[in-house]
């Protein structure tokens, strides 16, 4: 009888046919075998939840946003360990062995995991470069999966903040000085064929969410931005070993920075 400890997996959806195969195969593929899959899909107009229903213990509809799909999900859970990953992203076989052995050793209440993009075309290659900076920033990255007692403790998900979850929750984290570790084993993120079209759509919208995020956790944004530069200052090496993708990422940064304060604006208007 095995007595490693039940992990539920969690995976909010929508209208992700292309990706959520791969991740939800992932995930019933993995050496650690206690694991229960939960998937909360937004009313998907696609296959997804055809899809989901083939793999998930348990597939409902729920939404509205990212966050109250999890926080939903943990509801109807039952593991002593929660691990969250969104249904473009892949976990290698060890994933989520490797994270519970190192909260299990270190008795650490949540686990960063290392984030690889993969994609086609230049602007994935422009993320990949990216992600690799990022390593090892616990003010960039966020921890995924965490011990459900202290999930419930700290209130779950904030569900005014859609973008900036994983970050509120980690500031919490953070702030309280929760023990914390990380693994080698990395999440492969599915970025697909990116437009600057789409990737700025996107932090639009994300940005919507910014005064929310600010809201909650005052100084995080001004954090997370000396992080960063931080982070490509640790990084010159693999920037200047890749100088073509490294000028067009600054680019593409000041263009996404644009995009979160257009969004921000509009939700102030809003206000």
């Amino acid at each position: 009888m095995s007595t490693s400890p039940l992990v539920s997996v969690i995976v909010p959806t929508k209208n992700v046919e292309r990706t959520v195969e791969s991740c939800l195969r992932s995930i019933r593929t993995q050496s650690l075998t206690d694991i229960e899959l939960i998937v909360v899909d937004n009313f998907s107009t696609d296959h997804t939840f055809e899809i989901a229903s083939r793999y998930a213990d348990l597939a409902i509809q729920a939404g509205p946003e990212r966050s109250a799909q999890r926080n939903l999900a943990v509801e109807r859970s039952s593991g002593r360990y929660i691990l969250w990953i969104d249904a473009d992203m892949v976990l290698t076989p060890r994933v989520v062995e490797d994270a519970v052995s190192a909260a299990e050793r270190t008795g650490s209440s949540a686990v960063f995991i290392p984030e690889v993009t993969v994609g086609d075309g230049f602007l994935a290659a422009c993320r990949t470069l990216e992600r690799r900076c990022y390593v090892g920033e616990e003010m960039i990255e966020a921890p995924r999966l965490i011990r459900r007692e202290f999930f419930e403790e700290q209130g779950g998900f904030v569900l005014t903040v859609a973008g900036q979850e994983d970050a509120d929750l980690r500031m919490r984290l953070l702030r309280i000085q929760a023990p914390m570790t990380r693994i080698d084993a990395p999440i492969l993120h599915d970025e697909g064929r990116l437009t600057v079209r789409d990737v700025l759509r996107k932090r639009y919208y994300y940005g919507q969410s910014l005064p929310a995020y600010n809201d909650a956790q005052p100084g995080a944004i001004a954090a997370q931005g000396l992080a960063t530069v931080r982070a490509y200052l640790r990084g010159v090496p693999v920037l200047v070993g890749d100088p073509v993708h490294a000028l067009a990422l600054a680019g593409l940064r000041l263009a996404e920075g644009v995009a979160y304060a257009a969004g921000a604006a509009k939700a102030v208007r809003s206000r």
